[in-house]
């Protein structure tokens, strides 16, 4: 175990016995309550259980009982350890700001993973986080490190002339570095990999960002601080909060994350203790056995269980926790922030990934040796974030079956083989139902009715608008989650059947700005509107209290399309946020110096639009000496004659005539570059590159 000379190295392992009591007592509170559920359904049920289909039914109600009692028991969880006080066993109570703020630093390395994000915009993040560390006046223990997976040269040779820019203007010269891989192999994980053979042994730790990440330079500080002093612990996790929502979509994401989570993150702390999860950004690692226990292999099975693993975080932080590393979720560590999809579309977009990702940990989880318990059930948590989707559809469909047999079909009174002199009368207890219904629904939203209280007791309802602005967001919260929850579980399904078919996905930058339009939403929603408003006229046809009780899912099935389309408007947002309502902290109070940083240098001009990033770099002297440093001399391969011709003809047609393959091959060739820009600039003013050096020099503002 690595240790960590004249650094106090705390118990380690005092706390596995008050997580083993924690988590006994989780499992005892969900299993009971989820047995007197199922007792009570099976009464509902006409025939007790006493068909293959009802017991089918009661199969799948106790799997999606049980995974909703788990999070309204966390979230109990965490509103009374924040009633008397907070978690004393928590990894910050061990020590006292005075010990923590004498702790020496250790070099650290800030890593930003990209792949085709707005390079302006993410750079600029970056750039904000550099200025705040700056001011803890701690910058010499950091370095910065852009990775890139870009393939597009538009975006690539953006990403370059930025970050030579921002170099110069931060005097980063240095310490801000910039890679990007020219293969890109196994997602995000890779290209750390990547790091970390080249730089991995230049620090000790490491945070990892992701494009859309901010962390205040006093909390990457008391990170680097906290692993010092404590040497068994291998990840030290953020509970980031979600900010800058524009859309009405982002809003509802951002306060439900804000607000929420206060409780939900301080139960799931204490829950998992130091076998916590790593989210993948706005955590801190120690390089040394990451390095030399987290290495993924790739998965040797069939379909989505062969290849590369595409979500590696929860991966890596069952190998660290395997090699007897501690992981931490650290609720205490404050001003970690990220930024939500704008949209429904972006947010399924991203989960139809992620759900492929997280149906690969099943293999991991099965059949991985040494992993911890809790990590396999975390594995589980995650799977099952998907997987409930089609097995809620799957009850949806057998509750349709069981309501069509009994309408359509004569009773069956010695149902499928049952023998004996006395018969099974079906009965209905609609009361029961009712009552079932019921408490399965305050599973779900008595927790954020918990989360008001703690607001008011803790007296911080005022930083969410006031008593009266923060109930009528969390209504308002409440009624547009019950309308995409249909919508998200027909989603769903359908990822989770095309990851087990194994399906071929896009992996590209998430949009950021851009509104759903009615023909985008339509496409995407159709089959889901259509499905409801079948099931719903079935539903008429069979029975009217059936019709009913179709109609909270199949409403929002139908409104689908509208939905997605006015939840990613601005307007509504802006409406919502202008009135109190929606809005957390950050926006109310005075924002601190990182976020008002970031959002300066975002808003900041980008420079000349008129060229693309790549006719800058054949045209701008700076920018095509910049470029040529970095790039390599391919003319001495077998490609030679190829990448001649590819100068030839785009100095005759222009960049248009090639494709992004061919302009990435001649941006990283030194001659090349050489060649195009000598040749563009003697090129004729009618001709395409005598059009761009027109453009060029244009009054439009700076290159």
């Amino acid at each position: 175990m690595v240790r960590t000379s004249g650094v106090t190295d705390a118990p380690r392992h005092r706390w596995r016995g008050v997580a083993f009591f924690r988590r006994s007592l989780l499992i005892l509170f969900v299993l009971g309550q989820t047995a007197v559920a199922c007792y009570y359904l099976l009464w509902v049920l006409p025939y007790h259980g006493g068909t293959w289909l009802e017991l089918g039914m009661t199969a799948l109600f106790a799997i999606l009982y049980a995974w909703i009692a788990i999070g309204f028991w966390t979230a109990v969880l965490g509103f009374v350890l924040r009633l008397i006080g907070g978690d004393r066993h928590a990894l910050l109570r061990r020590h006292s700001s005075e010990a923590l703020a004498d702790t020496p630093l250790a070099k650290t390395a800030i890593l930003l993973p990209i792949y085709h994000e707005p390079v302006h915009w993410t750079l600029s993040g970056l750039k904000a986080v550099y200025r705040d560390i700056e001011r803890t006046g701690h910058i010499e223990h950091f370095e910065f490190y852009i990775l890139s997976d870009s393939r597009d040269p538009n975006v690539w040779l953006e990403e370059q002339a930025t970050w030579h820019a921002l170099a110069r203007e931060l005097g980063a010269e240095g310490r801000l570095f910039y890679r990007r891989r020219p293969v890109n192999l196994n997602y995000k994980s890779g290209n750390v990999a990547d790091f970390l053979r080249r730089w991995g042994r230049r620090c000790k730790y490491m945070v990892v960002l992701d494009a859309d990440s901010l962390l205040s330079g006093e909390t990457v500080v008391r990170m680097v601080r906290l692993m010092e002093r404590e040497p068994g612990v291998g990840i030290l996790q953020t509970n980031p909060t979600i900010i800058n929502g524009q859309s009405l979509f982002a809003r509802l994401q951002q306060f439900a994350n804000r607000f929420y989570s206060t409780l939900f993150a301080t139960g799931l702390a204490a829950i998992q203790m130091g076998d916590a999860a790593f989210w993948g950004h706005n955590a801190i690692l120690r390089v040394e056995p990451f390095m030399k226990h987290c290495g993924l292999p790739k998965l040797p099975g069939f379909g989505i269980f062969g290849g590369p693993i595409m979500s590696h975080d929860f991966v890596e932080a069952a190998y660290m926790g395997r090699a007897g590393y501690e992981i931490w979720l650290e609720t205490g560590l404050g001003n970690s922030f990220e930024e939500s999809p704008p949209t429904l579309a972006d947010e399924l977009s991203r989960d139809n990934r992620w759900a492929k990702g997280n149906l690969q940990h099943l293999w991991v989880m099965l059949r991985e040796p040494g992993l911890r318990f809790a990590h396999r059930m975390a594995f589980l948590n995650g799977i099952m974030a998907y997987v409930a989707s089609p097995l809620w559809l799957g009850f949806l469909i057998l509750t349709t079956v069981e309501a069509a047999r009994m309408t359509l079909s004569p009773i069956e009174y010695f149902p499928e083989g049952r023998v004996g002199l006395f018969p099974l009368w079906p009965e209905w207890r609609p009361e029961w139902a009712l009552s079932l219904a019921l408490t399965t629904l305050s599973l779900l939203f008595l927790p954020k009715f918990l989360a008001i209280v703690d607001a008011v007791l803790h007296r911080y309802a005022r930083k969410y608008g006031g008593f009266l602005k923060l109930f009528a967001s969390v209504l308002l919260e409440i009624v547009i989650s019950v309308l995409l929850a249909p919508v998200r579980m027909w989603a769903h399904s359908r990822f989770v059947v095309g990851a087990l078919l194994n399906l071929s996905l896009t992996w590209a930058g998430q949009n950021r700005t851009e509104e759903t339009t009615w023909r985008e939403a339509l496409v995407t929603q159709l089959p889901g509107m259509l499905l409801g408003g079948f099931w719903s006229a079935f539903a008429w046809s069979l029975d009217p209290l059936f019709f009913l009780w179709s109609l909270p899912v199949a409403i929002p099935l139908l409104l689908a399309a509208p939905t997605a389309v006015f939840l990613s408007r601005t307007g509504p947002g802006s409406y919502l946020r202008d009135r109190g309502l929606l809005s957390i902290p950050e926006e109310l109070e005075a924002p601190l110096p990182l976020l008002e940083d970031a959002r300066r240098f975002r808003a900041a001009e980008a420079g000349d639009h008129l060229l693309s990033p790549f006719e800058q770099a054949v045209l701008v002297p700076r920018l095509n000496r910049l470029h040529q440093a970095l790039a390599r001399n391919h003319r001495r391969g077998p490609r030679r004659a190829e990448l001649e011709a590819s100068v030839h003809r785009c100095l005759n047609r222009g960049a248009e005539s090639l494709s992004s393959g061919e302009l990435s091959f001649l941006a990283r060739d030194r001659a090349s570059l050489e060649e195009l820009h000598a040749g563009a600039w003697r090129a004729p003013d009618n001709s395409y590159w005598g059009q761009c050096i027109g453009r060029k020099n244009r009054p439009q503002g700076p290159l």
